[in-house]
């Protein structure tokens, strides 16, 4: 595909907004469940992204890293429990994130009407 005069600038495409941090499918889907309940717990999001604990381990550590979400450890009785809380930053760039989806799925849609 070649630009035009008529093209954007490639810069401004929505793609280039995409947070690499937030993008990636895993983390996308505990920012997203994070964000529909106040604190959710490891177990639920082990089970409902079908992750092993390593696994969802490794992408909160990124997130926590990254400040967009709070982890917190603790006892529910005598289990040992882990509840990971969306941080101001980590809604905001979960907005960003969908905000910039948004766009592309416009652009994407807008391309296949003119087709």
């Amino acid at each position: 595909m070649t630009a035009d005069i008529n093209t954007p600038d490639p810069t401004d495409h929505p793609a280039t907004g995409l947070d690499e941090v937030v993008h990636q499918r895993v983390r996308l889907g505990i920012l997203a469940i994070a964000h529909e309940a106040r604190r959710v717990e490891f177990g639920y999001l082990r089970i409902h992204l079908d992750l092993t604990a390593g696994n969802l381990s490794k992408h909160l550590s990124v997130l926590e890293t990254a400040g967009l979400v709070e982890i917190e450890k603790g006892y529910e009785g005598k289990r040992a429990r882990t509840w990971i809380t969306l941080t101001t930053a980590g809604s905001a760039a979960l907005a960003e994130e969908i905000g910039h989806l948004k766009m592309l799925i416009a652009r994407v849609e807008t391309t296949t009407e003119v087709q």
